[in-house]
């Protein structure tokens, strides 16, 4: 992680710790590579500063709230409080980076003296001719990208490192062209690219958008067929995938970094271009400015001692004011009061373990078994008391096989009630039974002699019998088989036997048990 937090002030540059952070209120971000915003996510929720470029890049991308983005425009003076109550402030200024789109360098003035943070920048003699660095300022502290800080390290100007790129294409009139990028950054290349070849940039939508942005020309396309130049992402450029590329088409690829880099296959080619100064450049820049003293970012590659011929003789450390000082140990969460109290209503609350006494769990219980049994006998269509309805058998056939009868007759059916007995008539459709029933049979579940008259066709008479509703029978009876009395036992075996507590397992039970107590 880049970043920073300055010390004896509330500054962070592209620190995003909190808990280590603790005493910082004001956050600035130079840029949206991905070295500089570890711990910046969508959750982050305090007053953030940076350009406007990289304002949108960083709600769109990383997804973090509006409210909280502070988009302050590049070469211009900006005045921020530095307590609670307005009495300390600074003024902060930012300067083009010349890295990526939307890269800036911070300077900034207050009771800490004046404090130069370069964030990833490649030198141009133009920042120097700046307003806020050509006054003739003194620079206490200089926070300086050592990332080529090598006097070993040689590097060409960007230009130069364009005109490589070009005159390596050329060598290869008929092939596609890989160029592999980070997701941010060179995209003035690509441009000057498209220019010189007169073809289509094929890129990704994510880049394409960021490109409409910025302005450039347009020469540049998501067709993958379009053109031959194509920016991909660096970590594709590999062996597999230059044998797939070169299986549809001649192919080669080029990384403009001024890493070093072993090739692994013979048509990658590296091209020291680099976005970073050089350490030349770096030289040039510190000379220039004369600062106090000089602070790498890249804290792993110390560079002080490069620069000890063009510091200024240092300054006593200043104090802080005692405003700053309350306002660096106050609780930041008073500024997010609001909307903390917005997002809690809005989100539902996460609760730890609920223990609950024993006495509770048990009545819930009571209460969940009676719910449970006062739905079901909602939801029965038969009543649960069984002294309130005693169906009569033909009138439990009826409502169990309403369908399986296919005669006529009339009969009373008599409902039996705790206080009274009442009579009523209904017609029922009943299929002669005694075809399927045998003597046997007959006299082991009680019934008489078959009663009905049948036609001369041998059919039996219709009409409204008065008397036993098993009285209306044929005389002629046919020897069943015994699976055919049993289904008959259950026919007529009153309904509110299985009422109480039917299943499959006890439904054979409980026809048994109502032959033996009818016998």
């Amino acid at each position: 992680m880049n970043g920073v937090v300055i010390p004896q002030t509330p500054i962070a540059v592209d620190f995003w710790s909190l808990r280590r952070a603790s005493t910082a209120r004001l956050f600035f971000l130079s840029h949206m590579h991905s070295d500089h915003t570890v711990g910046l996510s969508s959750t982050w929720a305090r007053p953030l500063y940076c350009s406007p470029i990289t304002a949108h890049l960083l709600h769109r991308h990383l997804q973090v709230s509006k409210q909280w983005i502070r988009a302050l425009e590049v070469g211009e003076s900006h005045v921020l409080p530095l307590d609670e109550i307005g009495q300390e402030t600074m003024t902060v200024t930012l300067l083009d980076a010349n890295h990526c789109p939307g890269s800036v360098m911070f300077l900034f003035e207050g009771y800490f003296g004046t404090i130069l943070y370069t964030g990833d920048f490649r030198y141009t003699p133009s920042m120097l001719k700046e307003p806020a660095l050509s006054l003739g300022k003194q620079i206490d502290t200089l926070y300086l990208d050592n990332t080529n800080c090598n006097p070993a390290l040689v590097l060409p100007t960007r230009q130069e490192a364009t005109r490589q790129i070009v005159q390596l294409i050329r060598q290869f009139p008929q092939h596609n062209i890989k160029i592999g990028l980070y997701s941010l950054g060179k995209e003035s290349l690509l441009e000057q690219l498209a220019l010189e070849f007169r073809t289509w940039v094929v890129l990704n939508p994510r880049r394409l958008e960021l490109v409409q942005l910025l302005g450039l020309a347009d020469v540049f396309t998501v067709e993958e067929k379009a053109g031959r130049i194509h920016a991909v992402d660096h970590t594709e450029i590999c062996h597999s995938a230059m044998l797939q590329w070169n299986q549809t088409h001649p192919t080669i690829a080029i990384l403009p970094t001024s890493r070093p880099i072993r090739s692994p296959h013979p048509g990658i080619y590296t091209v020291p271009y680099s976005d970073h100064s050089s350490y030349s450049e770096l030289r040039a820049f510190v000379a220039a400015l004369r600062p106090c003293q000089v602070v790498p970012i890249v804290r792993q590659q110390p560079c002080g001692e490069f620069f000890e011929d063009s510091l200024s003789p240092r300054l006593s450390v200043p104090l802080i004011p005692h405003s700053v000082q309350q306002y660096m140990c106050s609780s930041p969460r008073k500024t997010n009061e609001q909307w903390q109290l917005e997002r809690r209503l809005k989100r539902p609350r996460i609760q730890g373990v609920v223990f609950e006494s024993p006495e509770e769990k048990a009545d819930q219980a009571k209460v969940d078994r009676d719910s449970k049994k006062h739905k079901k006998e909602n939801l029965s269509p038969w009543p649960r008391d069984p002294e309130k309805l005693c169906l009569h058998p033909l009138q439990a056939r009826k409502q169990l096989f309403p369908d399986f009868s296919r005669k006529e007759c009339e009969e009373p059916v008599l409902l039996c009630d705790s206080k009274k007995m009442a009579t009523l008539e209904f017609s029922v459709q009943l299929q002669p039974i005694d075809e399927f029933i045998s003597a046997e049979t007959r006299e082991e579940i009680g019934l008489g002699s078959p009663s009905i008259p049948r036609g001369g066709n041998g059919s039996p008479a219709r009409g409204n019998q008065r008397g036993s509703p098993l009285s209306h029978i044929s005389k002629d009876t046919r020897p069943a088989a015994e699976s055919r009395g049993l289904a008959l036992k259950y026919l007529l075996t009153p309904v509110n036997f299985f009422r109480a507590g039917f299943s499959s397992r006890n439904f054979d039970q409980l026809v048994e048990k109502y032959q033996k107590s009818a016998g």
